[in-house]
């Protein structure tokens, strides 16, 4: 009985971790600009009274069977969690200021790990109030019944504390945004596809994207092999219709250099590491668009079909809704030809991940982020799993932008 109860205290001490892990990222990093973030974050604290109580008063249960259930349930817990920690990880890294409950998909895996967590430690708690033998269908009565009022409590807190703090950042817009409208559009001057739901909010995923006439973009790439950096892209351009201009500078192992592209009507000019910008006629143009790449590509209607809506979120004032799709390698590698620099001559076909984008008020795309991964030996002889991400904006879309040759 004394290993089964260091077993499960154990367990209730990585869960108030993992819950302790959330609520930090949450209380010391999340700023989406709204007047109770910091509220936000002590709410986001309170699942620790359940896991330390699991600690205090671990769930015991004589039967062998009855104590692996007791387990597993500890470990979906956690299991359940970790996507939730991960998320709101991800929403700082990304600079983005999402609420914490966006969508459905997003809140059911931290719901389901605070019912697991609370009927976890319902169960060590009922033990010492009903400690009787012979009774155990009453304690399992009042576990779930501690377990349904905390999970209510605990979460009705968390959310009305950040549902109060998004819907007061909505009401307070930025003046400004460089990557879309802060506010909805009005009815008939510009509204997406002429609807009236599209002039209040952004149109939904799978919905038919606007195309912008020009815009500034930044684009970052990284890969690495088990977890060791491989090289990284850093790309800055500018669009206006077909034409197009950018450079990309480019780190490996092996490289270190500039490589760049200029597109003017049927003119066309090229620079790789080591040279001068010089005319190329037979510079592969198409693969040279930035976003209207991705947007034939990755983001595609067909791909697009079966989009999953993440919710709205604000991007630097401008209201949006993030997507989720899943993309292949091949996919991948023809949105964002600048793959091969970081893998050379490795055939990402195989490769699977999946890429966000966010559609704004003018229905057009402002912002990709997104990774695959897949078999690393092409790119070094003893790797076992390769990864890449990227991440890229367009910002000031449809404002006038001049593209002019290059000079050397």
């Amino acid at each position: 009985m004394r290993v089964r109860q260091f077993e499960l205290r154990l367990l209730a001490v990585a869960l108030t971790l993992l819950w302790a892990a959330g609520g930090g990222i949450v209380l010391t990093a999340y700023r989406p600009g709204g007047p109770v973030d910091v509220l936000v974050g002590v709410a986001a604290f309170l699942p620790l009274l359940v896991s330390v109580a699991s600690i205090i008063w671990p769930p015991l249960v004589r039967s062998d069977r009855g104590s692996a259930g007791v387990f597993w349930l500890g470990l979906v817990a956690g299991l359940m969690l970790v996507p939730s920690i991960a998320g709101v990880a991800g929403q700082v890294i990304e600079g983005g200021s999402q609420p914490l409950l966006p969508s459905l998909e997003v809140v059911y895996p931290w719901v389901l790990a605070l019912l697991a967590t609370s009927l976890f430690a319902g169960l060590g708690i009922s033990r010492q109030f009903i400690p009787e033998i012979g009774i155990g269908k009453r304690r399992l009565a009042a576990s779930i019944a501690f377990a349904a009022v905390a999970t209510s409590i605990i979460g009705g807190v968390f959310a009305g504390v950040s549902l109060a703090d998004d819907a007061a950042l909505r009401d307070q817009p930025a003046a400004h945004s460089r990557f879309a409208p802060t506010r909805p559009l009005a009815l008939g001057s510009g509204s997406v596809a002429g609807s009236t739901d599209a002039a209040l909010s952004p149109p939904e995923c799978s919905r038919a994207l606007a195309t912008a006439g020009s815009g500034n973009i930044e684009a970052d790439l990284s890969a690495s092999v088990d977890s060791r950096a491989v090289g990284t892209v850093s790309l800055t351009g500018s669009r206006s219709g077909s034409d197009v201009s950018w450079t990309a500078q480019v780190v490996r192992s092996d490289l270190f250099g500039q490589y760049g592209a200029v597109r003017i009507g049927s003119s066309n000019w090229t620079m790789s590491p080591g040279t001068g910008w010089a005319a190329d006629a037979s510079a592969p143009v198409s693969s040279e668009l930035l976003d209207l790449t991705v947007l034939s590509g990755a983001l595609s209607p067909r791909n697009r079909a079966t989009a999953e809506d993440r919710g709205f979120e604000y991007v630097e004032g401008a209201l949006a809704r993030r997507c989720r799709v899943a993309v292949d390698g091949a996919t991948f590698a023809a949105s964002f030809p600048q793959l091969t620099w970081l893998v050379g001559t490795a055939k990402p076909t195989p490769w699977r991940g999946e890429m966000d984008y966010w559609v704004f008020l003018d229905g057009e795309v402002g912002m990709v982020s997104g990774s695959v991964n897949g078999d690393a030996q092409e790119i070094l002889p003893h790797g076992l799993q390769a990864t890449v991400w990227v991440r890229m904006t367009v910002t000031d879309r449809d404002t006038t932008v001049t593209i002019t040759p290059p000079h050397n």
